[in-house]
């Protein structure tokens, strides 16, 4: 199938995502998108490496919106945080957060953000996993805990939002698209795209 025909089968962009953050990331790439909100179990599997969790929930999320749209590139993202091996995904509660911090503070943790861009036509499937690393300050309880009263970021994995206040909570950030650490990988997606026939400039 030439790129032409590919445009005209999958010319609607469908974010399988209600993230105000995910959303706004892909404003950046000026293209039209619409949006949906996938409904999935987000559980870990047993023995189940968290860049497979990542990879997993963000296709699991793309092939759900898929099925509201039959001519679309659908995309889906999820994120893991990992330390010492130990998963840490969305705390939900003031109570897990508290705990996420103070077991990362001084730490180095790895956010895994998986990237899935599914052709709702062709069933065409791309994936990437884009790992970021973060080192976390030495943090008191005061410092812990005045940064969840002020932002409860209980829907981010690892606890930070690192395009908010969570900044202040890091000593660095090291990884090939900082984008990935706020939830969507733009330079990924973007070659994801092109190979769609979607060229953004």
């Amino acid at each position: 199938m030439d790129v032409l025909n590919k445009e005209k089968i999958a010319r609607t962009i469908v974010l399988g995502s209600s993230s105000v953050y995910r959303q706004e990331l892909l404003k950046r790439l000026q293209i039209p998108f619409e949006t949906a909100s996938p409904q999935i179990d987000e559980s870990v599997l047993p023995d189940e490496a968290a860049e497979q969790t990542a990879r997993r929930l963000a296709e699991s999320k793309a092939r759900v919106v898929a099925k509201l749209y039959e001519q679309a590139l659908v995309i889906g993202s999820d994120q893991v945080a990992v330390f010492n091996g130990v998963q840490l995904g969305k705390p939900l509660t003031y109570t897990n957060a508290l705990k996420q911090l103070q077991l990362m503070r001084g730490n180095e943790v790895t956010f895994f953000t998986a990237l899935c861009l599914l052709n709702s036509h062709t069933n065409q499937l791309q994936t990437r996993v884009v790992p970021y690393h973060v080192k976390f300050r030495q943090l008191s309880d005061r410092q812990i805990k005045s940064y969840l009263s002020k932002e409860q970021p209980y829907h981010c994995a690892g606890s930070a939002k690192s395009e908010g206040l969570g900044i202040t909570l890091m000593e660095y950030m090291r990884g090939d698209d900082p984008n990935a650490l706020i939830g969507l990988p733009l330079i990924a997606l973007t070659e994801m795209l092109s190979k769609e026939g979607i060229e953004i400039i």
